[in-house]
């Protein structure tokens, strides 16, 4: 997934020993804001109990190195897409198969007794979650076939506009800076859009997907933030990937492409990106963000859509139009802005 971007979560728990009073809000009266990238580079829940203004100078300079190897994984992302010469919805199927092959012994070894004690409630919400990750990759990766590696990239990562527009529509009233924030990145998505328009129709398909794609990995960072609440890390990404995995195998079954037949440099380049973004990217960034905060971790990781854009530009001679990078600025600038509200204290 495009990189798992910026995503309010319904409620924050202070850390161990930090009172509440402590704990600054999100945009949305009470509610902190974390990142989420490619995929899941932040986990929703993961951020739920970390504080949002951490003591920086007290962090391990590990922490930071690990958040640099953790963007650079959801930067290789899409220019690994791009690359695989294999079915789009294929290489989707085979990372989450791999995932899900490599969380089963953990699990099923450690996990056993919580994946049986799950409510029904919360089985369902990861089933559900699973279906929005595997809606997610059925949009993105086709996407990234049909237009560039930048322009595919920046609108998918629009997940946090999806985010907020439905939070808002629960009744959420978000500060100015986040309106302002939405209305820089939508006039980003509109001239980028627009100006795919004069170049061709497929492109602009390839725009309406990488959209689609962040919606529907909004509806699976929010369901996810929901299980996380009760249910560990590696027991919900267990259900989910194996959800996900089975529905794009239906997928591909349906649509006729092909699951094997190919080249040994294909299977490398899906084992590979199966480990930057699955595990390097999500992984690392769940790890450092309960010390360095979600706020902090949200900024960096907005760095995905330059990196990917400027790997794709080294590795594949992909180098998007001049029009394209202004929009691109106003979509990663709008973000940037709802991120930063994370800062602030909500209004009474």
């Amino acid at each position: 997934m495009a990189a798992e971007r910026v995503i309010p979560i319904p409620s924050l728990r202070p850390l161990p020993g930090c009172s509440a009073a402590r704990v600054r809000r999100g945009p949305f009266r009470g509610e902190p804001v974390t990142s989420t990238a490619e995929t899941a580079p932040v986990s929703a829940a993961a951020s739920a109990t970390v504080s949002a203004t951490p003591d920086l100078a007290a962090v391990p300079r590990i922490d930071f190195l690990l958040l640099a190897l953790a963007v650079s994984g959801v930067a290789f992302s899409a220019p690994l897409i791009s690359a695989i010469a294999a079915p789009a919805v294929a290489i989707a199927f085979w990372r989450n198969c791999f995932a899900t092959g490599v969380l089963a012994p953990i699990t099923l070894l450690r996990h056993r007794a919580e994946l049986r004690a799950m409510t029904r409630r919360t089985v369902l919400l990861s089933l559900a979650a699973g279906a929005f990750l595997a809606l997610h990759f059925a949009l993105w990766l086709p996407s990234l076939r049909l237009t560039d590696v930048a322009t595919s990239t920046a609108l998918c990562t629009a997940t946090p506009l999806w985010t907020t527009l439905y939070l808002r529509l629960r009744g959420h009233r978000p500060p100015r800076i986040v309106w302002a924030g939405i209305s820089l990145a939508f006039a980003g998505v509109v001239l980028l859009t627009g100006f795919d328009l004069t170049l061709s129709s497929r492109a602009v398909l390839g725009d309406v997907l990488a959209l689609g794609a962040g919606m529907a990995a909004s509806g699976y960072f929010l369901l996810g933030s929901e299980v996380r609440r009760t249910v560990s890390t590696t027991a919900y990404t267990f259900v989910c990937y194996a959800t996900t995995a089975v529905l794009l195998l239906v997928t591909c079954l349906l649509s006729g492409q092909s699951l094997t037949g190919y080249s040994a440099t294909a299977w490398w380049q899906i084992v590979l990106l199966t480990g930057c973004a699955q595990f390097l990217g999500h992984s690392l960034s769940n790890r450092v963000v309960r010390t360095l905060g979600p706020s902090f971790v949200s900024t960096a990781i907005l760095l995905e859509t330059p990196g990917a854009t400027l790997i794709a530009a080294v590795w594949l001679g992909q180098l998007p139009p001049l029009a394209v990078y202004p929009a691109v600025a106003m979509i990663m600038a709008g973000l940037l802005l709802i991120i930063r509200a994370g800062r602030r204290p909500a209004a009474a």
